[in-house]
């Protein structure tokens, strides 16, 4: 049955299975947009630290081990820091409960993930933006469909996530169709979940990242499975922490240091192909040769924007199409940046990856 805009209650029932914590639950409560406003008050403004203080530590989101990887293969210095440890994160709803439990200091999401959070009552903020111009994301269907293009997902099953960036990707694809939510099934899944629910025929319709959709197609391509595209970008590849982090004097000066060696990693990938097909796609994610070139073929330049005006515009219209869902309340988003770090990483990098 259709996910149905006017029923709150369905609201709060749906966000709760989808995030499976009772952490969420306690977010969607009416307190949740006073705690973090009030959370939002407490953040730090005092002016970050020349230096790292000695004995200083972070524990970094690091998905499929990539940042050390580019660390390591492009010979970045040590940061000034120690890394406590790097965690196989990437799921937003993973990170904020990562973030909840004090486990995690430091991680690369997408935009929507610190709405998810900021709704939920958990006070965090973005450090660092990289802009990107081209789809990270396709729609992939499951075997045997006759789905053909967007307007077809009308009454379809369409795995949905909505604290992560396939979920916003998906909600602006169905916007630009002339599609109201009630018109689709919305399936409240998270995002390592679609493969399974495509294969089972549980769900019509996955957004699949670009890396994912050789490997889908290679198994099911032949039983009647497709890929469609679409023009929507998601506009942000961020850096963010929590409040409890970036008042801590001794690591916020940390993370400011992490900043730039996250920029020049994904500099340093992009700029070559060759070694990051091999090093990365082939002998880590197990894809074919053609395979990596191909995603590498669709993969974005990295972009540093020394101002983040375009950033919260952005984040604001999709904070905005979540809440005309009632998947969350109002709220400026203007409260989601600490503009401490605004400009660190355009500044690390050469002019051309700046926006």
């Amino acid at each position: 049955m259709p996910v149905s805009r006017a029923s709150g209650v369905d609201r709060r029932l749906f966000l709760t299975s989808l995030l499976g914590v009772t952490a969420a639950a306690a977010g969607l409560s009416g307190c949740a947009e006073s705690s973090a406003a009030a959370g939002s008050e407490g953040a730090s403004t005092a002016p970050l630290a020349d230096k790292v203080p000695a004995g200083t530590s972070l524990k970094i989101a690091s998905y499929q081990n990539v940042q050390q990887l580019q660390f390591k293969l492009a010979n970045l210095p040590d940061p000034p820091f120690k890394v406590s440890g790097w965690l196989n994160i990437g799921a937003g709803p993973d990170v904020i409960n990562a973030f909840r439990a004090k486990s995690l200091d430091v991680a690369n999401n997408a935009g929507i993930p610190p709405i998810q959070a900021h709704y939920q009552g958990f006070d965090a903020k973005i450090v660092a933006i990289n802009v990107t111009r081209k789809p990270n994301y396709l729609f992939a269907t499951k075997p045997g469909s006759d789905i053909r293009d967007i307007a077809d997902f009308k009454g379809r099953k369409l795995a949905f996530s909505q604290g992560q960036a396939q979920g916003v990707v998906l909600l602006r694809a169905l916007k630009r169709a002339g599609l109201a939510y009630d018109d689709v099934d919305l399936v409240p899944l998270t995002s390592n979940q679609f493969l399974t629910a495509l294969q089972s025929g549980q769900v019509d319709i996955a957004p699949l990242g670009n890396t994912q959709a050789p490997a889908y197609l290679a198994q099911y391509e032949s039983k009647g499975a497709r890929t469609i595209a679409t023009d929507v970008v998601d506009l942000l590849n961020l850096l963010w922490a929590p409040v409890s982090v970036l008042n801590d004097r001794a690591k916020a000066a940390a993370v400011a240091a992490y900043i730039p060696r996250w920029a020049q990693g994904q500099v340093w990938s992009y700029e070559h192909p060759d070694v990051w097909n091999e090093e990365f796609y082939v002998k880590t994610q197990n894809l074919t040769l053609p395979q990596a070139r191909a995603v590498t073929a669709l993969a974005n330049k990295p972009l540093f924007p020394p101002s983040w005006t375009e950033a919260i515009a952005w984040e604001q219209e999709t904070a905005d199409l979540l809440a005309e869902g009632g998947f969350v309340r109002r709220f400026d988003v203007g409260t989601l940046f600490d503009h401490r770090f605004e400009g660190i990483a355009a500044a690390s990098v050469p002019a051309e990856y700046r926006k």
